[in-house]
């Protein structure tokens, strides 16, 4: 919609299910910056440098959180499939990156009603636009979107 509100003006429906499934797939990159590594460590009891040593790799002039494979993927090295049962659960989940903070509000699945479809079958994340989900108005989702561009942008260290 140019010069108008976007698609999603009356604002988008979205349930973290704990499934793991936006957690998990082909390799890729978790970016995250000083700061959320700092706090990463902290949520596990850890040093920055222990943390960075365990569960993080160098990717040019950026971090990103480690992946290991599994059956269903590359899974994000701090993904726990194993405490509970039937879910998949961030060890981290309050001092999360960005990255995973702004999900499933990226720019790239904003674009139009079609691509955040794609995102949702492509994922697939049985929370976005689920009826028991959170209604996230216009004005947080644009936050969450303009978070994930200032994310997207390659700052070197």
């Amino acid at each position: 919609m140019s010069g108008g509100e976007p698609w999603y003006r009356d604002g988008l429906r979205f349930a973290c299910t704990q499934c793991g499934n936006c957690c998990t797939g082909a390799p890729g990159a978790v970016w995250f910056d000083d700061a959320e590594g700092a706090a990463m460590a902290e949520a596990l009891g850890l040093d920055l440098t222990t943390f960075l040593e365990r569960y993080a790799r160098q990717v040019g002039s950026r971090r990103s959180l480690g992946e290991r494979e599994t059956e269903h993927g590359f899974d994000c090295i701090l993904l726990d499939r194993d405490s509970s049962p039937g879910r998949a659960l961030c060890r981290v989940y309050r001092a999360r990156p960005s990255q995973c903070r702004t999900w499933p509000f990226w720019e790239q699945n904003l674009k139009t009603r079609r691509h955040w479809e794609d995102a949702k079958r492509r994922v697939p994340c049985p929370g976005m636009d689920a009826p028991e989900g959170r209604l996230h108005p216009l004005v947080e989702i644009r936050v969450l979107r303009e978070r994930d561009v200032e994310r997207s942008q390659e700052t070197p260290w």
